[in-house]
């Protein structure tokens, strides 16, 4: 069995293709193939299911995968060990954020950080507080930003609380409440709503916040980028609220203080134990000690 087996089984995994996978891997896809059956054939058992349509993984496949990746992430923290003895910062920097994070610079953290290490590989990945927080006790993750309703808080991983914020309304320039200077959760409760997924953190700050007023609401868009929210409150098609602190970047759209605004509070998580020395590193620029 060799890492690169493993490396491959992962790709397809998570790309859900052999094509993809082969190009993230930079191999031709019959070389791909060609290994993980390989593989298939020493462990006696298929790994993937595969159909004209899809691939996906077998019930031996999910067993294989969360071992797999705790074998790569071992050798690429020797890795970066041994260069950390050396004095240097190597390896690989993975990072998940909100789209809505605010109350750090994520790309001028990332600028010091790159001017410091520049040999470590960093990936970036975008996706619900929830998600990122499973993927960071999971280890795909080393490092992630979240907005979490003021009734939740990461489990299972190193916490850092980073600030603390409201959510405002965001509606159309020609909608009627565009020229109020505030606004309440109740007379934003007879608008229809585009929101984050239900039950994602962005969305349950505000069905929460709706529920205590003892108020429903029609949320008939369902989006999962804060980007797409402007794209259709700008046109009129639906008010929506969003952190005060992100959208100051927004343009297109009219923000309104709500009196009775929901509270969201952002963290900064990462593993409790062996965490990379690129991990490190990058917590240190964002002022955090990786011990606490």
């Amino acid at each position: 069995m060799e890492l690169q087996q493993m490396r491959y089984v992962v790709a397809v995994a998570e790309t859900n293709s052999f094509t993809r996978a082969a190009e993230r891997c930079l191999v031709v896809q019959s070389a791909l193939s060609h290994q993980i059956a390989r593989l298939e054939r020493e462990l006696g058992a298929r790994l993937f299911e595969r159909t004209s349509r899809r691939v996906r993984l077998t019930p031996a496949g999910e067993a294989f995968l969360p071992a797999a990746r705790q074998c790569l992430d071992a050798a690429d923290r020797a890795a970066a060990e041994v260069a950390a003895a050396v004095g240097e910062v190597r390896g690989r920097l993975a990072v998940g954020l909100i789209p809505t994070v605010a109350a750090v610079d994520i790309p001028e953290a990332l600028r010091v950080f790159r001017e410091r290490y520049p040999h470590v590989r960093i990936n970036l990945r975008v996706g619900a507080s929830e998600d990122l927080t499973e993927q960071v006790r999971q280890g795909v993750d080393d490092v992630a930003f979240l907005g979490l309703p003021t009734t939740a808080r990461p489990e299972g991983v190193a916490v850092r609380e980073l600030a603390r914020d409201r959510l405002v309304a965001v509606v159309a320039p020609g909608h009627p409440l565009a020229a109020e200077p505030t606004v309440t959760l109740r007379r934003l409760s007879r608008e229809v709503f585009v929101d984050f997924p239900a039950g994602t953190a962005g969305r349950v700050q505000s069905d929460q916040a709706f529920a205590a007023a003892g108020l429903s609401r029609d949320v008939a868009f369902e989006v999962t980028t804060a980007d797409y929210v402007t794209r259709l409150v700008g046109p009129g098609l639906a008010v929506s609220m969003l952190p005060s602190t992100y959208v100051p970047q927004l343009t297109g759209v009219v923000t309104i203080e709500v009196t009775d605004a929901p509270n969201r509070i952002e963290y900064v998580i990462w593993r409790r134990s062996g965490h990379t020395p690129a991990a490190a590193a990058f917590l240190d620029i964002l002022g955090v000690t990786s011990g606490e």
